[in-house]
């Protein structure tokens, strides 16, 4: 017995120093940049005026440069590093920390939540990928590569969407309608997040309730209810209410982030800056809060080619000037689309209610946090402190309630 005792301790430090282990320098600052990364990349979507809804991994675009400045040569890899503020970092520390980092992220176990990440890289039915970048990807980034004959653009469509809708058991139906540049390299973020609340919300209180889109449009969602104890945060002057709900081990939080009333969420977006969303976390205090949230999964695919040259990723979408010649060996390459497509999907799932705090004076005089107009969210990562997911929710699913207020 005593021998039993003794060795199930040994396996409870092994496992709390699992837990405990810190990263590497090189993901720490990866983490760092990666977070900035995220609100340039935000705020230069939310330029375009067609975009409703946002879904960004900024973590998995990094890792995606990533396998890019992996399969480049020169000035093309070098460029890639200066996109992720990591021109100091040898690659083998970058490849290295940018896979110790999503792989620390995205563990279910200690996250408690579900992210299915899904990653391929397409190549033109004449290429041959070289051996040494096919091991080295899949190490480092966990890339799946294949091959498609792009001119048959209805086959191609089909055979993407296929795959991602396979990768994310069905959660994604669509990635792309359409593939442009069929000469050139192209990459898919398949991907499928689900919170786990750190306490669940109530699922007999369920109800449609409406989501003012606009002034004129009101779409008819579910509606989720339940009331407890969260950080909260009015900023009065700025009219903005800020929530941060824990996930399951609390390892992770989703932060969200709604003006008081129904408005265009450019005002609010004019504010977003990690240094604001750092203030307005650091007032927060814990209080009783009363939140009604849309029970809904949001399907977003971004092309983000356009969007990363504007930040600078100007050479390797370039079919005269990239040189991606690492991939197969040639200088025949260029990356002619980014498609990072998620499927994020708000439910009433989590860890049992505290009931021991039923009927106490804690949860007298809720504030109220009535999600029925556009907001913003982050998914942040407490233990590096890096940004899983940023984004919008301006148009979710539904049918059409009313036609005007």
């Amino acid at each position: 017995m005593r021998m039993i005792s003794i060795v199930g301790l040994c396996l409870l430090a092994l496992v709390a120093s699992a837990e405990d282990k810190k990263l590497s320098s090189h993901a720490t600052m990866l983490a760092d940049n990666s977070a900035n990364l995220a609100f340039s990349l935000y705020h230069n979507m939310a330029k375009d005026k067609d975009t409703e809804n946002i879904a960004i991994s900024p973590l998995v675009v990094a890792s995606s440069l990533g396998m890019v400045a992996l399969g480049g040569k020169a000035s093309t890899a070098s460029q890639v590093k200066t996109v992720l503020s990591a021109d100091k970092l040898k690659d083998e520390h970058l490849h290295s920390g940018l896979s110790e980092l999503l792989s620390e992220v995205s563990d279910a176990k200690t996250r408690n939540s579900t992210w299915k990440i899904n990653n391929r890289l397409y190549g033109p039915s004449s290429v041959s990928f070289a051996d040494d970048f096919v091991k080295s990807s899949k190490k480092h980034y966990n890339y799946d590569h294949s091959k498609i004959n792009f001119r048959d653009k209805r086959s191609a469509v089909n055979s993407i969407n296929e795959w991602a809708a396979k990768s994310t058991d069905g959660k994604l139906p669509e990635v792309t309608k359409d593939v442009q540049n069929p000469d050139g390299a192209l990459i898919v973020n398949a991907m499928f997040f689900k919170p786990h609340w750190d306490e669940k919300f109530h699922e007999k209180m369920v109800d449609t309730r409406g989501f003012l889109v606009t002034r004129s449009l009101t779409i008819g969602v579910p509606m989720m209810h339940r009331t407890g104890l969260y950080d909260f945060y009015e900023d009065t002057e700025n009219r903005i209410y800020v929530l941060n709900m824990p996930l399951g081990k609390k390892q992770a939080s989703m932060i969200f982030i709604m003006p008081y009333h129904l408005e265009p969420l450019a005002r609010l977006e004019k504010l977003l800056t990690r240094q604001q969303v750092d203030t307005w976390l650091s007032k927060m205090e814990n209080r009783a809060v009363a939140i009604s949230m849309p029970k809904i999964s949001v399907e977003v695919s971004h092309n983000l080619q356009k969007h990363l040259a504007e930040l600078g990723l100007t050479e390797a979408v370039d079919k005269a000037k990239a040189d991606l010649s690492n991939i197969s060996g040639k200088k025949d390459l260029y990356l002619s689309n980014l498609f990072h497509a998620s499927a994020v999907e708000l439910d009433i799932e989590g860890n049992p209610y505290d009931t021991s705090i039923f009927g106490s004076e804690k949860l007298r005089n809720p504030k109220l946090f009535y999600v029925d107009h556009p907001f913003i969210y982050l998914v942040k990562d407490n233990k590096t402190n890096s940004i899983l997911y940023i984004g919008r929710v301006v148009r979710p699913k539904g049918n059409t309630m009313r036609d005007e207020l």
